[in-house]
């Protein structure tokens, strides 16, 4: 079944600003604001007439729980436009796209603001599960003998704090961290340290390309409470070498193991806004579309080899559509690790892989020179629930800016899931 095409009015983000051992200057909801406010005001459109507001974020902070409502009433809907959160980890900012789709295709909206955000530099610090049982009891302790006797009890270690992002990164079911996925990928496709760290290399070199050329024409500046500007992704190397990255040690698999903090994405503050409209909104407000969305795929697989959820969402929208993965003009997969689009890669040539998981012969070899074209997460940073909206932006961007026409941007999602979304420019 083909997915009825909806359209991309236009797009924004913030810049993407790496996480450097503090709480940083915007919240999330800052973020999607700052990125959705400039979108808004290039538009011939009050926000009062959005049929509604979709946004997906990873980790809202507690005051920002349904964040969806909060990024609405404060770039000004008013009271009468719903708004609403999604959340499906790496793939939120996609899974906004997607349920905005859902409600075009539907009828029940015509046009929606959907966006991608997150502000992991302020993810809590937790109490351990010793210190919150026993502030359990100190607060029901009734006499000043039952406290004194909670404060012999008392340990310092209970107040070693737990540190929320590192638990957010962890998958719960099979026990392991993303990074470690990631090992398990380099290990099943005989993927070397040497490999993973020129991707590396080569995502930042792509990156400074693309920034001296202006390639990142969504990006919008924004301003912090103190005054501060900020205008372009921080994370991008210009002093990024094969030779320097080789002396970083690993991080997941400390033994043994090749993934580094320079061959993984950077942990990192940013948000995406996309406005998405029907035909007929299209009609009415006289718009001029980017581009437009004409299929969407979501799959799962193996917790442990979550990195390959972009082959296995990829691969139905291919068949649907009878494309090679060259038919393609352009391809973005997101770069949670290098050793996870090296392994999507390899997965796209493996007869074996193929086979065993969908029936089909090897599609392949993905040419590379399509694929991530300006740099990925590993250069520009990945603030989780952004990046699925990220991707489909700025391939929508690259496309138009070569005269291209087609592409899919996917993306591995944590606890065994991807997404996948087929764009074409407008005519």
């Amino acid at each position: 079944m083909t997915f009825k095409p909806v359209y991309v009015v236009d797009g924004a983000r913030t810049p993407f600003l790496k996480v450097r051992g503090g709480p940083g200057p915007f919240s999330a909801a800052d973020l999607a604001v700052q990125a959705a406010r400039a979108l808004l005001l290039r538009q011939p459109i009050e926000p009062t007439v959005l049929s509604e507001v979709i946004v997906g974020c990873a980790a809202p902070t507690p005051d920002e729980t349904n964040i969806g409502r909060v990024v609405g009433l404060r770039v000004g809907t008013g009271h009468r436009v719903p708004a609403w959160t999604v959340m499906r980890n790496c793939a939120s900012g996609m899974q906004a796209l997607d349920s905005a789709c859902a409600n075009i295709q539907t009828g029940r909206s015509d046009l929606v603001l959907a966006c991608g955000t997150d502000a992991l530099s302020r993810a809590p610090l937790l109490f351990s599960d010793a210190m919150v049982n026993w502030l359990a009891k100190w607060n029901g302790a009734k006499s000043t003998g039952q406290k004194l006797g909670l404060l012999r009890q008392f340990k310092l270690s209970n107040l070693a704090p737990v540190i929320g992002l590192l638990k957010g990164l962890t998958d719960p079911v099979i026990g392991i961290s993303m990074g470690q996925t990631a090992e398990n990928l380099a290990w099943e496709f005989g993927i070397t340290r040497r490999e993973m760290d020129a991707f590396s290399v080569r995502s930042h070199e792509r990156a400074i390309t693309g920034r001296n050329r202006h390639a990142f024409a969504e990006i919008e500046p924004i301003i912090d409470a103190k005054g501060n500007a900020y205008t372009e992704d921080d994370g991008i190397r210009n002093d990024s070498t094969i030779e320097k990255l080789g002396k970083l040690k690993p991080v997941f698999d400390k033994p043994s193991g090749s993934i580094t903090a320079g061959n993984s994405s950077q942990v990192t503050d940013g948000g995406t806004a996309l406005l998405l409209a029907s035909e007929e909104a299209v009609s009415k407000w006289n718009l001029q579309p980017l581009g437009r969305i004409v299929d969407a795929q979501w799959a799962a697989l193996d917790p442990a080899q979550m990195g390959l959820g972009p082959v296995h969402a990829s691969v139905p929208i291919l068949q649907r559509h009878g494309l090679g993965l060259n038919d393609l003009d352009l391809w973005e997969i997101n770069e949670a690790f290098a050793a996870q689009v090296l392994g999507c890669i390899r997965a796209f040539e493996s007869e074996k892989y193929c086979q065993t998981h969908f029936g089909i012969p090897a599609l392949g070899t993905l040419d590379q020179d399509k694929l991530n074209v300006d740099g990925g997460a590993i250069a520009l940073g990945h603030p989780v629930g952004a990046s699925g909206a990220r991707i489909v932006l700025h391939l929508l961007q690259a496309l138009r800016a070569r005269s291209l026409k087609r592409g899919i941007a996917s993306i591995c999602i944590g606890g065994g899931q991807g997404g996948a979304m087929l764009v074409e420019t407008m005519q």
